[in-house]
């Protein structure tokens, strides 16, 4: 019933356009553990107010089949700055669809009244104990791109064998209910709730038990620049520095209100380093900072530059930001806990393409780590699963800078990552270190470990799989490389498969999944390199990473040693110009 999208259907029926009509309805958009993530417009393929209900409406009947309680205790539902007015969508209508087709089937919903980080839905789903949240985002994806991400009632996001259940659910209740398309309704009923003040107050207070040294915030002369990119994290980072007692950040004037055109960047996303921080690094000069801090639009992730003696800048790594917060976050936590009793309940975790340094760290300090599958929702669920056996779980980061440092968020956060790294900084300067100092401190304590991750893009599925059989069947049917240029390899982990050369049943300990491809070599000269493809992007993404002992200074070497690595990984495994990468 949305007049943009039936009249952009008509046209193309008028004018006979089969092969656009196919892209629109040729497959229904794939529901997985992410939930829904495309483009917005018509048709089944896409974002849009039709999707949005059927979606909703088997979502809601697989809640019913799942929780007896669904009517008294509800679901929360928020939303970003996205909107795409060519075909009518935007995030806040779908948000108020979703929360219309809930609430005609009697149950409460708590509907946020305006933008907010995505870690305040997790974050809600705890605190107010309801069975679910949806965030309706694409977070750092191009412009025309929205998203339908999920949350159970643990307050992580889902995992198998949910999102099948949902997808299923989803096939039985398209047709719209009645009443599904007057999200007017919404307005008057007394199921609707506003968690908007409650939650901003006592996330706050949540994050404030995470602040150490307030009488360094208050003193500190360090100035930040803080950028959202056009996204909802301008006013979240300045309660944030006020609950810490940090001066604000100057935030980037152009980019901190949302704008769903992200006018001033060719992609909203602080991953892809120096260009989405031109202005940023503009606004640092003129005012004096030495440290930027950026989120993507839904705030749930964080990068970081800092000025260096030479008067260039810095960005760091996901890997490199992961090592200084897990550093700093279990240097807090000694402080607090003197007794070494408390520390076999500690755990860090990190996903198996991110660095190994927590667990260099972990090893000598003597807390456990794990590592899981990509994604912060294997993250979540096993941190939520270890702290109903009453451990600490201090801290999570993944590679794509996402960082969970309090665990009353179980999920990535970029709000508190952004705060506590101002605090980490700030009590570094009372002891003359920079980041960067420190940073190279941490790995001369635990070894360093130097990353290096990229991707190719590749538009055909078939030729990504191809790739990876080859990889399977590599000197022969079923044998996988031996060599890689003039790397050798020392062991196959393939979690397509469930193969693992380096168990004694040679079967992999991480779950395994034949729908995406993945495949890590570790090499003789004890480098890693993971290769997989991506779950929201067209994208085969990889990773690779060289740990040295503690006491290998020579950095120079390691860098140059997995560069070629790289190299050879590129020209022998993916073979781009074969592959038309």
């Amino acid at each position: 019933q949305n007049p943009k999208t039936s009249t952009i259907v008509k046209q193309l029926v008028a004018e006979g356009n089969a092969g656009e009509l196919q892209k629109y309805f040729g497959s229904r958009m794939e529901f997985g553990t992410a939930g829904l993530r495309a483009a917005m417009g018509a048709g089944i393929s896409h974002m849009n107010d039709l999707t949005i209900i059927q979606t909703t409406q088997g979502f809601c009947r697989y809640l019913e089949k799942n929780f007896s309680d669904l009517k008294e205790r509800g679901v929360v539902i928020g939303f970003d700055a996205r909107a795409h007015p060519s075909s009518g969508g935007s995030s806040k209508r779908f948000a108020r669809l979703a929360a219309n087709t809930f609430i005609s089937q009697g149950v409460p919903v708590y509907l946020f009244s305006d933008v907010t980080p995505t870690p305040f839905v997790p974050y809600t789903v705890t605190h107010l104990k309801l069975c679910a949240g949806i965030m309706v985002t694409a977070s750092h994806n191009p412009k025309q791109d929205n998203g339908y991400k999920v949350y159970w009632e643990n307050g992580a996001q889902i995992i198998s064998p949910h999102d099948k259940g949902i997808s299923e659910a989803i096939e039985e209740n398209q047709e719209p209910w009645p009443q599904a398309w007057d999200d007017k309704l919404v307005d008057s009923s007394l199921l609707l709730r506003d968690p908007y003040a409650t939650i901003s107050r006592d996330y706050f207070k949540d994050i404030q038990k995470h602040c150490f040294h307030r009488n360094i915030n208050k003193e500190t002369k360090l100035k930040f620049v803080h950028t959202s990119v056009h996204g909802v994290g301008h006013k979240f980072v300045q309660l944030a520095f006020k609950a810490f007692d940090l001066s604000p950040p100057f935030a980037v004037p152009e980019q901190k209100d949302p704008d769903p055109e992200f006018p001033t960047v060719k992609y909203p996303n602080p991953e892809e380093g120096k260009g989405v921080l031109t202005l940023s690094f503009a606004l640092a000069e003129k005012d004096g900072a030495k440290i930027i801090l950026a989120n993507d639009p839904d705030a749930d992730r964080l990068a970081v530059a800092e000025k260096q003696e030479s008067g260039e800048w810095k960005v760091f790594s996901g890997n490199e930001l992961g090592a200084l917060l897990g550093w700093w976050i279990f240097t807090c936590w000694k402080n607090q806990n003197q007794g070494a009793c408390a520390i076999k309940d500690v755990y860090m975790l990190s996903s198996t393409v991110s660095s190994k340094i927590l667990r260099a760290i972990a090893l000598k300090e003597g807390f456990h780590f794990e590592e899981t599958l990509t994604g912060f929702k294997w993250m979540g669920n096993r941190a939520k699963q270890l702290m109903d056996q009453g451990k600490a779980v201090l801290f999570a980061f993944e590679e794509a800078i996402g960082y969970m440092c309090c665990p009353a968020v179980l999920d990535k956060d970029g709000v508190s990552a952004a705060v506590i790294t101002a605090e980490m900084a700030s009590f570094l300067a009372t002891r003359n270190l920079s980041l960067s100092q420190q940073l190279r401190a941490v790995y001369n304590e635990y070894g360093f470990h130097i990353t290096k991750a990229s991707y190719f893009i590749c538009h055909d599925p078939k030729i990504i799989e191809q790739l990876f059989e080859n990889l399977r069947n590599y000197d022969g049917k079923n044998t996988y490389p031996k060599f890689c240029g003039r790397f050798q390899v020392s062991g196959i982990r393939d979690l397509t498969t469930g193969f693992d050369s380096s168990q004694p049943d040679q079967k992999a300990i991480l779950p395994t999944s034949k729908s995406s491809q993945m495949i890590t070599f570790t090499f003789a000269n004890g480098g890693v390199a993971t290769m997989r493809t991506s779950g929201t992007e067209p994208k085969i993404k990889y990773y690779s990473e060289l740990c040295a002992p503690p006491g290998n200074s020579d950095i120079e070497q390691l860098k140059k040693e997995l560069d070629e690595l790289v190299n050879a990984l590129e020209e022998h495994f993916f073979q781009p110009e074969k592959n038309n990468l």
